[in-house]
């Protein structure tokens, strides 16, 4: 028996795949946003994916609400990409279907809208996970983005302060991807902490995992969660707890989802045995919800409610409750050590205390676009530095496609 407590891998040479001005880790909401809007800005981009699927939680994980874009007090806070992306998760959509949770545009949201109806209605929209799968890849390929599937960062090579390939394995092997910029938004910070960056990470995840059922009167979305605390910790929670950067804890955490599937939808036979009741789309990736994180300059939290910052890239409410706006600034989405490493999604440098705002898909769509806006920038102004590129420059950028960042919206409102 081998009893030995480490393996040492030999040394050799990997072959570089292809080099790319921009790639982006995770092919998530945030990732798909920071590729596409890299790629509009003219750069050659590489997207990595680790599924087969672009979407994440929002496609493989059957969360398909598309929470807020507005900051519940009848303003719309957040608009450019994530504008664009909200109303392609509806775009096949004939009409609403409230049992599988389908639901279109808001008519006040819509233009023309009543403004005081949005008071009272929130600008969010439910969608088809299936659907929006194939309508978010389509958009990738259209921005002449390369996607990789089925592929896995595992580690970077750094020179002169920078990350200058990602390693990756796949069904090629293991190979390197030379870059000018990195994008980090694996949702967990993993190129963050292979590279060194100071990051955080939490172990108190809980259950958590929506799913489908089939019965005679059409789709059902079950949302089946364990109580948890929006401050991320254990208190005021339902155990178990899980990390999500430990493979035994991933694991734990899908069987322990999958055995309360089995006990939902057997309590739901049992309520109506006559019926038919199948399960249809389990989620096929772990439905974590904050797990680690890059900790910057500036860890975005609840101090920073209604403060405007001047390096501003975007503004997000709280899909939790009416009136919190924040304005994210860049150096939460930059990597403290790394000069040409970003960061978008859930992963981004905001404390316990915002996390589960801005872990958001709106939020994480405005920082993808944030992040690939910034990594173009970078390559045509400093040759690959995010933190020396000009912040008006990228601000009117962002303005041109859409973005609000007008710091009048951050002021509380009535």
């Amino acid at each position: 028996m081998n009893t030995r407590k480490t393996f040492t891998e030999p040394a050799r040479d990997l072959p570089v795949y292809d080099t790319f001005d921009v790639v982006v880790a995770g092919g998530g909401i945030a990732g798909v946003a920071a590729a596409v809007a890299a790629a509009r800005h003219g750069v050659s981009v590489c997207l990595l994916e680790k599924a087969c699927s672009l979407g994440g939680l929002a496609t493989l994980g059957n969360v398909i609400i598309w929470l807020p874009l507005c900051d519940g007090k009848g303003r719309q806070v957040i608009g450019g990409l994530a504008e664009e992306l909200l109303k392609l998760s509806v775009r096949d959509l004939g009409c609403d279907d409230p049992s599988a949770r389908f639901r279109g545009i808001p008519p006040c949201w819509q233009p023309g809208g009543d403004p005081g109806e949005r008071r009272k209605a929130r600008y969010r929209v439910e969608f088809n996970p299936a659907s929006y799968l194939l309508a978010l890849e389509e958009l990738v390929a259209e921005a002449g983005v390369k996607i990789l599937y089925d592929t896995r960062v595992c580690a970077v090579g750094i020179e002169d302060g920078g990350i200058r390939h990602l390693l990756v394995e796949n069904k090629s092997g293991r190979s390197a991807i030379a870059c000018r910029m990195v994008v980090d938004a694996t949702g967990d910070a993993d190129v963050c902490f292979l590279a060194g960056e100071q990051t955080e990470s939490l172990d108190s995840n809980v259950l958590c995992g929506w799913f489908y059922s089939l019965r005679d009167n059409g789709l059902k979305l079950h949302a089946m969660s364990n109580h948890y605390s929006p401050h991320a910790t254990k208190d005021d929670a339902t155990g178990p707890f899980f990390r999500g950067d430990d493979a035994d804890q991933v694991t734990a955490h899908i069987l322990g989802t999958r055995e309360m599937m089995r006990k939902k939808l057997a309590d739901l036979r049992a309520h109506d045995p006559d019926a038919e009741i199948q399960i249809v789309a389990p989620p096929s990736i772990p439905c974590f919800r904050m797990t680690r994180r890059l900790v910057g300059s500036v860890s975005l939290g609840e101090q920073h409610m209604h403060q405007w910052f001047d390096d501003a890239i975007g503004l997000t409410g709280d899909w939790r409750k009416a009136g919190p706006v924040y304005a994210v600034p860049l150096r939460s989405i930059c990597g403290a050590k790394m000069k040409n490493l970003l960061t978008a999604g859930r992963c981004i440098s905001a404390d316990t205390t915002a996390w589960d705002a801005t872990r958001a898909i709106p939020t994480c769509a405005m920082t993808g676009e944030a992040a690939g806006t910034v990594a173009a920038l970078s390559i045509h102004q400093t040759g690959g530095n995010c933190h020396e590129i000009s912040v008006s420059q990228l601000q009117r950028l962002l303005d041109e496609h859409g973005a609000i960042l007008d710091p009048k919206l951050i002021e509380p409102c009535d």
